[in-house]
């Protein structure tokens, strides 16, 4: 949910990728044995308050789900993933939750969500939700309780450092204004953890009871028939009460000092013996792991609990004023594959609510490139080994809205970053060129359904600026187009359920040092697929290695044409996916 808050700063330094491997074999893949739904499954995330307002108050809405639902489903995609549609006061877009069992007001009734999931199971997809259960909001019951004294029972559902035993030790905060993650709270004279805003405290997962609360919301959820959990911040819940000092403390290395505390495992093992287990769902934590040797440890099967990865490595080229260089991003993939080649799963993404729009930040958004430079991320995506993720708008090559001024931006971290800089006399003008690039609400900006006022998506004031382009690049068009982002997207994604070389098959890279080119192949027995993809704006000639004869016409091509033999002919931002001899 965080990661990316840690790029917004001026000054900030990056996680670059390092390692992996420049076209060796890989190891083939172990026994086959009957692949979990949600192997061979296509996530899209929905980001609820962008996609569709039903009532005109400028925020997205279930019942505007509930009305672009048979667009989902045109989508081929198997999976929904909703982020927080709980009861919260939005200091963090409904990441700080007041109560697990509600629905946001302005979101609807529960009535309504049982509704939309009625309508999904109808149509043949599955909905996965956020748990956010590293933190709540500072208006839940717990919280309230927890602070009014210190002999009450909910006490420690959190963790407090009294006053008289001095100054807490150092924890970092990118979204607090000081970038401290302790809060004085005067009530009971003791000071409270917040790892994100200050009205996001931590709930304290040693105590056992804090665990089975949050047990038996998992199971209010899963017995209504959703289908699985996203579990958000999860790698930062396990902590040491005693907070020993943790010297250096800053934005460049906080997350790997939070990430894997002691009794992480522990936890999710416990989880999954007393819910998981119980059910036939999807699970993935978000940032599982600091290198795939840690992320193993969540979705090893033998351990018993979770069934995916989904890590930050990738998303974290190119968070610096220079472009990022191809060969780190094949690195990290290369890197992550092959560490899966044998067992777990992993997630596959280059967006979601956390990042920079995708075309923005790892194609080329400039007119003349953005649509082919969509087409090729999304063939990216949806030939890769691992399931892939959507997110909402990517399908159209949504791009990122580049605000002029602070005040157009809602993120919690932008503004408090805005402040601080302002505080140390930092300069703004640079501050706000980062948020041009990085700021997370370039992909919360509302889904473009079409060229009438507001994209389509309210008739009301839009919580948060459209983007200017919406006029050339929206739904309504792309449906008319049949060589659009849209359709090449809907395209690739049933090459996928056709192929299961596509999501089984065995990776190899290709030509890893390459500056421009992305190449791989795929095998599953006797189907073999090459993958060649251009990222740059210029036209490429790569000759096809020895041994590797394209058969027939490609499968995929974001061109009307390709220029094959001995070496293929490319154009900016060509991607093609052929079927090999």
């Amino acid at each position: 949910m965080k990661q990316l808050l840690l790029y917004v700063l001026v000054t900030c330094a990056v996680l670059l990728s390092t390692g992996g491997s420049r076209g060796q074999q890989l190891p083939a893949p172990g026994p086959a044995k009957k692949p979990g739904w949600w192997q061979e499954t296509v996530v899209y995330q929905l980001y609820p308050r962008s996609f569709q307002d039903s009532n005109g108050d400028g925020i997205g809405d279930l019942r505007g789900i509930m009305a672009r639902l048979d667009y989902l489903q045109s989508l081929g995609v198997g999976t929904i993933w909703l982020n927080p549609i709980y009861a919260s006061p939005n200091d963090d877009n409904g990441y700080d939750i007041s109560d697990y069992r509600q629905i946001m007001p302005e979101f609807g009734t529960m009535q309504d969500f049982e509704a939309l999931l009625r309508g999904m199971h109808e149509r043949g997809l599955k909905l996965v939700m956020d748990l956010v259960v590293n933190h709540s909001s500072e208006e839940h019951e717990w919280f309230k309780q927890s602070r009014s004294s210190r002999q009450s029972p909910y006490r420690n559902y959190y963790y407090w450092w009294p006053a008289e035993k001095g100054t807490p030790p150092a924890r970092y905060s990118t979204f607090d204004v000081s970038r401290n993650a302790w809060q004085y709270d005067s009530l009971t004279n003791a000071y409270y953890l917040h790892y994100f805003s200050v009205k996001q405290p931590d709930l304290n997962w040693n105590n056992p009871a804090l665990r089975q609360e949050v047990y038996s919301l998992m199971r209010f959820w899963l017995d209504k028939g959703i289908d699985g959990f996203r579990m958000d911040a999860f790698q930062f819940v396990a902590k040491d009460p005693t907070f020993p000092p943790m010297p250096g403390l800053n934005e460049t290395n906080y997350i790997n000092a939070y990430n894997h505390g002691p009794r992480l495992h522990d936890y999710l093992q416990e989880m999954n013996r007393e819910v998981l287990s119980k059910y036939n769902i999807m699970t993935v934590a978000e940032g599982a792991g600091r290198n795939p040797t840690e992320a193993m440890l969540f979705v090893d099967p033998a351990r018993r609990e979770l069934n995916m990865t989904y890590h930050f490595e990738a998303v974290g080229v190119g968070n610096t004023p220079e472009r990022y260089q191809l060969t780190d991003l094949k690195r990290v993939f290369t890197r992550w594959d092959s560490a899966f080649a044998q067992k777990g799963w992993q997630s596959i993404y280059l967006g979601s609510h956390d990042q920079p729009r995708m075309v923005s930040k790892f194609g080329d958004d400039r007119p003349a490139f953005r649509a082919a430079s969509a087409k090729l991320l999304n063939t990216f995506l949806l030939t890769m080994r691992g399931t892939p993720y959507c997110y909402n708008g990517d399908e159209l090559g949504m791009t990122n809205s580049r605000f002029a001024s602070i005040a157009d931006y809602r993120d919690v971290a932008a503004l408090n970053g805005y402040q601080l800089v302002k505080a140390q006399g930092g300069s703004l003008p640079a501050y706000l060129q980062s948020l041009q690039r990085f700021s997370r609400d370039n992909s919360r900006t509302p889904f473009q359904w079409d060229a009438s006022t507001n994209a389509g998506f309210t008739t009301g004031t839009p919580w948060i600026n459209v983007n200017p382009n919406y006029t050339p690049v929206n739904r309504a068009a792309q449906e008319k187009q049949p060589d659009s982002v849209l359709n090449h997207f809907r395209q690739a994604q049933r090459l996928r359920q056709q192929h299961r070389v596509l999501v089984h098959g065995q990776y190899q890279l290709l030509d890893a040092a390459n500056p421009n080119i992305y190449a791989y192949t795929r095998t599953l027995g006797p189907a073999r697929v090459l993958v060649v993809l251009n990222f740059s704006a210029s036209p490429q000639s790569w000759g096809v290695p020895a041994g590797l004869a394209p058969s027939g016409q490609p499968w995929l091509n974001n061109y009307p044409t390709l220029a094959a033999g001995p070496f293929l002919a490319l154009q900016p931002w060509q991607a093609v996916v052929l079927p090999l001899h």
